[in-house]
């Protein structure tokens, strides 16, 4: 099974020996055998030993120790099946059971990381320190540094290290990770299995990677080789300047399969930044929930096609209460940046200064509309700044053909029964048919639409006069805006079908 991995290497070095040696493998061309063109697409650069050779001083290996108590297990780590060493692995591991009440032991870990200041100031990911008691900083000529934590960032992965030493350290600069271009080619230096100073070259596979592994991903996928223990490493350009901080693989055995991922500089650049100057990261805050705007919900909005982030809540505390954004709002630029996708909306006001007045550009009823908002601090407990997760029988027969859904006025008998906030009020869902469109949608009886196509609605013959207005304006779709029992909000688009 294909896994996502952090590539922080664990001790004890016997077992992650064995596991690297039981994932490696070399694939080799036969240049000869191929055509001229053919021999052409696979050249790569003549040399990168010049370029390695004046960066290879900046890239330290990280170690941690932390205590732990003798009730903690070390991972198994994944080897293929069938693998000669599979035996080896289950009979170490188990033998663990009996070790529980073993007293409080240290165990070591090892990471790689690059300076960026020669007053020693080191970068490295968040979690190769992360939980660490001891950490230090091992360099090329065999220095060993302690190394103390100035800020850390579990939302992007990323921390910042400083270190003591007698003469100024070589210190690498940040490149402009936006000029990279799928092709590209790109190095990487880190300490792989602990084997240190390691070089990897390879291309830029693919740009703005979303893993699911925070509100920020942006990710620069490589094929150059990155295994365990490469976390927190450079990934350079060819003119040697750090575009990545190279973070996560996807592989089945701990190795590299040619699927890296690494931190856009560009991201990295202002965190860093706030945890030199701050020691911690001070964001900037809309004071929205957002959803994604799917085809169906674009063309209820009568948008020629899906772009920009669906306003489902506004934070009564916010930025964007003051300023008027209201749910059903589309953001489509923000501070003269386009916001193509829901995921772009969150860094881009991340990275905008707090306190800064910027114009937001909304589709509101299928008009524009513009709006100045003042940038607010996102609060540490924000977990991510945006994320979305009684008519007549004749009325809801009707009702029902379309949606699949049927309907109530919220009566307080119903508002007991289903448990519904006192500040909720529209028209409550009393059961959903099977395999409608409603059904795959996960629309639940208890919730309640709020909206209908942006409008307030009391009863369900309003949500059935609101379709027929739809259906005369050959609308395909209708945009629902439905409540939980808790009032939290969301929208759903549901196409709309001919009645039977």
């Amino acid at each position: 099974m294909t896994t996502l991995n952090r590539c922080r290497r664990n001790r004890p070095v016997r077992v992650a020996a064995l596991a690297f040696v039981a994932a490696l493998a070399v694939a080799t061309v036969d240049i000869a055998t191929l055509g001229p063109r053919q021999a052409a697409a696979h050249d790569g650069p003549d040399s990168v030993a010049d370029l390695a050779e004046g960066l290879l001083d900046a890239v330290v290996n990280i170690s941690t120790a932390q205590t732990v108590s003798g009730s903690q297990r070390i991972p198994m780590p994944q080897v293929p099946p069938g693998s000669p060493f599979e035996e080896f692995f289950e009979e170490f591991f188990n033998d663990q059971e009996g070790d529980r009440n073993r007293s409080p032991r240290r165990v070591n870990s090892l990471g790689s990381g690059f300076v960026i200041d020669p007053d020693g100031i080191i970068v490295t990911n968040n979690h190769v320190i992360a939980e660490a008691d001891e950490i230090t900083a091992n360099f090329s000529d065999g220095r060993k540094l302690k190394a103390e934590v100035i800020g850390r960032d579990a939302k992007t992965d990323i921390a910042v290290l400083r270190v003591e030493s007698d003469t100024p350290l070589k210190a690498l600069d940040l490149g402009d990770s936006s000029d990279l271009r799928v092709g590209d080619w790109v190095m990487a230096i880190g300490n792989p299995f602990g084997l240190g100073g390691t070089v990897t070259v390879g291309i830029v596979s693919a740009m703005n990677r979303d893993i699911g592994s925070g509100p920020y991903d942006a990710f620069i996928q490589t094929d150059a080789s990155i295994n365990r223990g490469n976390s927190g490493g450079p990934l350079f350009n060819k003119e040697g300047e750090v575009v990545g901080i190279n973070t996560a693989i996807i592989s089945p055995s701990g190795g590299s399969i040619g699927i890296g991922f690494s931190i856009p500089a560009n991201m990295a650049r202002n965190v860093i930044f706030q945890l030199r100057e701050f020691g911690e990261t001070r964001r900037g805050w809309l004071g929205v929930r957002i959803q994604s705007v799917t085809e169906e919900i674009a063309e209820s909005l009568g948008m020629d096609e899906p772009k920009g982030a669906l306003v489902a809540g506004v934070n009564e505390d916010g930025p964007a209460k003051s300023a008027g954004i209201e749910p059903g709002d589309v953001v489509l630029t923000f501070d003269g940046t386009d916001v193509p996708e829901m995921r772009d909306l969150p860094r881009i006001v991340a990275d905008t200064p707090i306190g800064e007045t910027v114009d937001v550009v909304l589709l509101r009823k299928g008009e524009e509309v513009n709006v100045k908002v003042v940038i607010g601090r996102l609060p540490e407990d924000e977990a991510q700044l945006a994320s979305a997760p009684a008519g007549e029988d004749a009325e809801e027969k009707n009702i029902k053909s379309a949606l699949g859904l049927e309907l109530s006025a919220l009566t307080d008998g119903l508002r007991d029964e289903y448990e519904i906030s006192e500040d909720v009020d529209g028209v409550i869902i009393t059961d959903v048919e099977d395999g409608s469109p409603a059904s795959e949608k996960r629309i639940a009886k208890g919730e309640v639409i709020v909206e209908v196509a942006q409008e307030n609605v009391r009863a369900p013959a309003d949500v059935l006069e609101r379709i027929d207005e739809l259906r005369d304006q050959n609308r395909k779709s209708v945009l629902l805006l439905l409540a939980n029992a808790q009032g939290e909000l969301r929208f759903v688009a549901l196409r709309i079908e001919d009645d039977e």
